[in-house]
């Protein structure tokens, strides 16, 4: 059976898979939705950009379609850059710096990844949420050359100062918010029919 992953992203998807491979969830093939595919997430929270983007993916495919919402909140900015996190700045590289510039009056780094996914069938309707979270701090400076985004800058919590980028592949997927919401999706398709 297919399933749409509601991105544009290669990495999201190259996750998601592995994340599956490995928890033995085998019978259910993701693909990635048109190549113009760019809903507008106009949300005010992951949850609604993530339901924004199911139901999109569902429509133009007319699949089952899974979608997630993730996003870097910062204490010491309110939150942010929270649903704004992918629009912060132009490039990955200038999030990091804008990011690590905004911080720097600040003491308190601590931080967390937030992830909401939606799961919903061929008819759009709406067959399971949740959310994933992965909190640790923000980093002086750069470290790891794995992962993207925010990775090389978001110390994890438990992982004796390494960054999310200096993590193995299967570090990041065992603690990320995107793995964390993920096993909780693939725990729902293991025990019901989507379709």
């Amino acid at each position: 059976m297919k399933i749409v992953f509601a991105t544009s992203n290669p990495h999201k998807l190259k996750e998601l898979k592995e994340i599956a491979a490995s928890y033995g969830v085998d019978n259910i093939e993701f693909v990635l939705p048109p190549e113009d595919f760019n809903p507008i997430e106009d949300g005010k929270t992951f949850e609604e950009n993530s339901l924004i983007k199911a139901k999109e993916a569902n429509r133009v495919t007319g699949l089952p379609a899974l979608a997630d919402d993730s996003g870097l909140c910062v204490e010491a900015l309110d939150g942010a850059p929270g649903i704004f996190s992918a629009r912060y700045a132009q490039t990955p590289q200038q999030r990091i710096d804008k990011l690590l510039n905004e911080l720097m009056p600040h003491k308190n780094r601590n931080a967390k990844f937030i992830c909401a996914m939606t799961l919903v069938d061929g008819s759009g309707d709406i067959l399971y949420a949740c959310q994933g979270e992965c909190r640790g701090s923000i980093a002086y400076k750069q470290a790891g050359s794995g992962g993207f985004g925010y990775d090389p800058v978001f110390l994890v919590s438990g992982k004796n100062g390494l960054t999310m980028a200096e993590l193995s592949e299967e570090e990041k997927n065992e603690v990320s918010h995107r793995g964390r919401a993920l096993r909780k999706v693939l725990d729902f398709i293991k025990n019901c029919t989507v379709g």
